[in-house]
């Protein structure tokens, strides 16, 4: 029972602050995932429609298949994949794939 209204009490605290829990997020910017990561969105989605493109689902399955674990970041830059992936024992590995075949060029 103590626990619960020291939680209670933290909320309350939280609330009370200036712009509350919200300001927090709005400081980040109106994109946390970088300025440009909705163009290079669409850019990656023209390319796998266009058959230039290896779809980063079979990326993401390939490197499931090598290293256990899973996806924490995802993304086109210039023109091949970053993911970066938390291994099942821990390491955190930076991925670089040619976007165009799916070749591992670095990580793991």
């Amino acid at each position: 029972m103590k626990t619960i209204r020291v939680l209670l009490v933290a909320a309350a605290l939280v609330a009370a602050l200036p712009g509350g829990a919200s300001a927090q997020r709005r400081d980040r910017g109106p994109d946390s995932l970088g300025a440009d990561w909705r163009a290079q969105s669409d850019q990656a989605r023209g390319g796998v429609q266009s058959g230039q493109l290896v779809p980063l689902s079979r990326v993401i399955d390939m490197i499931a298949r090598r290293v256990p674990g899973r996806v924490l970041d995802a993304g086109l830059e210039g023109s091949n994949y970053r993911v970066r992936w938390a291994a099942a024992d821990g390491r955190r590995i930076d991925f670089i794939v040619d976007a165009r075949t799916g070749q591992i060029i670095s990580g793991g």
